[in-house]
């Protein structure tokens, strides 16, 4: 083992962060993947981490733990965030099934153990699949990697007390609510319009019963829109990808002392 690891304890630091990454990671976090298969691969990639850093070995003191507790800090913390701004795609789902009657209908999403609106998992599972397509969980990884330039390992101590970094997590919470009703938007007008004309109907034909006929008109109208503009929503899905990687390499940079 020493020959192996002549800096043991250089690479305990990596496996806390590399590992601490994959709790909340989108797509690696979940539940699916058996979590030996999870701790092998995050202790393969900390093994080639590693060998690219050129840190000397840390003497087993009480500043030692404390770099071990920052390092899961700077893990989890990043994965939240990226894991934030992919729940745009669920909030997204939520919205388009409130308008069609199905918010009372959520299921199990078995990758995260919490329910889910019906759209929404619906949507985040074509995205998940696009993600993969377009080799987004390689450019996650990277960000993985290119962390150690931002917050080196020596570094002890995290700034969450700047309130340039708490203002910026603000920011990009609030922007992933945007980029929610942006992908929304399209069905979820097209179903107040519905309502509308629903509503006119009932006023002037009050022998129909415009609950009966209500309900199957708006889930058909919805399928429609979603058919028409799902291209159109997979553009701000690759959108979202791309804020989803830009924040996170502006979180690490804040993090690290550079904002």
């Amino acid at each position: 083992m020493e020959a192996l690891l002549p800096n043991f304890s250089v690479f305990i630091l990596v496996f806390m962060r590399v590992s601490a990454f994959f709790v909340t990671l989108p797509l690696f976090s979940y539940r699916t993947l058996p979590a030996t298969y999870r701790i092998g691969f995050a202790a393969f990639l900390s093994l080639l981490i590693y060998y690219t850093l050129d840190v000397p070995g840390f003497e087993i003191t009480g500043v030692y733990f404390l770099l071990i507790i920052k390092e899961a800090c700077v893990g989890l913390l990043i994965g939240f965030v990226a894991y934030l701004m992919l729940s745009a795609i669920q909030i997204a789902g939520g919205f388009i099934d409130f308008q069609m009657g199905f918010a009372i209908a959520n299921v199990i999403d078995p990758q995260t153990g919490t329910q889910s609106p019906l759209i929404g998992q619906y949507l985040y599972m074509f995205a998940l699949l696009f993600l993969l397509a377009v080799n987004g969980h390689h450019l996650i990884l990277d960000g993985v990697f290119h962390s150690y330039k931002f917050i080196p390992l020596e570094q002890v101590f995290l700034p969450f007390g700047d309130a340039n970094m708490a203002e910026y997590i603000v920011k990009s919470f609030s922007l992933m609510f945007m980029i929610a009703f942006q992908m929304a938007i399209p069905v979820v007008a097209s179903l107040f319009l519905v309502d509308v004309a629903l509503g006119i109907i009932a006023r002037t034909v009050p022998q129909i019963n415009i609950f009966v006929v209500g309900f199957p008109i708006k889930i058909a109208v919805s399928f429609i829109v979603l058919f028409i503009v799902m291209a159109v929503m997979f553009g701000t899905v690759q959108y979202l990808f791309e804020t989803m990687l830009k924040v996170m390499r502006n979180v690490m940079g804040l993090m690290g002392g550079a904002g």
